[in-house]
């Protein structure tokens, strides 16, 4: 007999998550686009039903994506397409920006050895990505590029506070990689990054960063304009 107070099942816990990363991923492109419209309700039965799932992992990608700032969590009345702001919108990418640049800063003079190898076996994978036109494996390791540059600033709360924000804005962030040659210039971004960090150049590496972040925001924007 399994012990209920016991720990859960590794294997069912991966698979809903799988299922609830899927879920949020589609359900973001579709807002992103415009598919799902500002005030239309989402209600979980609906969601569950159409892509044949429980209730469970659509109620956590919703929450998910609450934290985006995609949908609007009513007490008592669930969940709606929320209404972000261009103006919303710019102020997230400007935080966004300063928070990578100073992670960018300090991990060109903090990040270790084994750091700095790390980083640049990401950045060799995603020049493969590239040449692939892999843009969703592209999105993935993209993140793990950032999130090293993070941990490299070997400051605890910065790292947690930038990734907190990523998290708000990687639904636009992903849409960017759409557009015709989004993958090839967001690689030649990192390279600069990537040069200044490894020689330890701490306002190159800032601000490399920053306009990359500003380079992402303008491709989104070119993204919704093609929609």
């Amino acid at each position: 007999m399994t012990d209920p107070d016991g720990p859960a099942d590794p294997l069912l816990e991966r698979r809903s998550r799988t299922r609830t990363e899927d879920l949020r991923l589609q359900l973001a492109d579709e807002i992103v686009r415009g598919d799902l419209a500002p005030g239309m309700a989402l209600d979980e039965m609906r969601i569950a039903a159409r892509f044949g799932v429980s209730r469970t992992p659509v109620r956590e990608a919703l929450r998910q994506l609450a934290a985006s700032g995609l949908v609007e969590i009513r007490p008592h009345r669930g969940a709606v397409v929320a209404r972000l702001s261009t103006e919303k919108l710019h102020e997230l990418f400007v935080a966004m920006a300063e928070l990578e640049a100073v992670c960018a800063g300090l991990a060109a003079v903090a990040m270790t050895p084994n750091e700095r190898r790390a980083l640049e076996e990401i950045h060799e994978l995603l020049r493969d990505l590239v040449r692939a036109g892999d843009p969703q494996r592209y999105h993935e390791l993209n993140e793990s590029f950032h999130t090293a540059v993070y941990l490299g600033s070997h400051n605890g709360h910065l790292a947690e506070v930038t990734l907190a924000t990523r998290v708000r804005l990687q639904p636009f962030r992903r849409a960017q990689f759409r557009t015709l040659g989004r993958l090839s210039r967001s690689y030649m971004e990192h390279d600069d990054i990537v040069r200044a960090i490894l020689r330890a150049d701490r306002d190159a590496a800032s601000l490399a960063m920053r306009d990359h972040i500003g380079t992402v925001e303008t491709a989104f924007g070119e993204y919704i304009d093609m929609l």
